[in-house]
């Protein structure tokens, strides 16, 4: 039995924070998990940032509320779901996701928590578990399902390690270069045809 795990954010919807860093002029919320590899490091980073200018949840899901999936994205989730099974791990938190996968059609997602004040300041981030990505992996796999994972940052390689066919998908030069091993797709359809391979293999 397969199962496909992909990341969320530059995979199939655009970069949450890069969009509100473009909406704030705030050029340091650009940093992503494609350039600092600690997340909960780079979330305290964040956090920081919005705390010294006052910024709330509810702008940051203003922002969020405009946004649309990759193109193509929901045609390839549609895709997916046809194959057999898709779920989504993500860094995100359900705070910001809603909007993004109604728009996708409602995948099953894997994500975070925020813990929210009632002026709206984002208090911490609560990660659901350390290296969720890496561990639901290795569960699904101890179910007997056959993983094929894509993502495009250094917080999806365990990941993409761990599955039995891991794809950097859309990933920057340098985490490409830094782990050559890794199969890479640009496209969608680059993809399917990494996801079609690993499934044909195992009928």
């Amino acid at each position: 039995m397969q199962l496909v795990c992909l990341d969320l954010e530059g995979v199939l919807v655009p970069e949450i924070w890069i969009a509100f860093a473009e909406k704030t002029g705030l050029e340091e919320l650009k940093r992503t998990t494609r350039d600092e590899p600690c997340y909960d490091k780079l979330m305290r980073y964040r956090l920081d940032i919005l705390d010294r200018h006052g910024l709330t949840l509810g702008e940051i899901q203003d922002v969020i509320g405009t946004l649309e999936p990759l193109e193509g994205a929901f045609e390839f989730v549609n895709w997916l779901n046809a194959q057999g099974r898709l779920v989504i791990l993500s860094d995100t938190f359900e705070e910001f996701a809603g909007p993004l996968m109604t728009k996708l059609g409602h995948p099953t997602l894997f994500c975070h928590k925020l813990e929210v004040e009632p002026s709206g300041r984002i208090a911490r981030h609560k990660l659901r578990l350390e290296n969720h990505k890496q561990k639901a992996v290795e569960a699904f796999r101890m179910l007997n399902f056959e993983v094929v994972a894509a993502g495009d940052s250094y917080n999806d390689l365990t990941m993409l390690r761990s599955a039995n066919k891991g794809v950097l998908f859309r990933a920057p030069q340098n985490v490409i270069e830094e782990n050559s091993d890794l199969p890479v797709a640009n496209t969608y359809e680059e993809l399917k045809v990494h996801i079609e391979e690993a499934i044909s293999t195992k009928r």
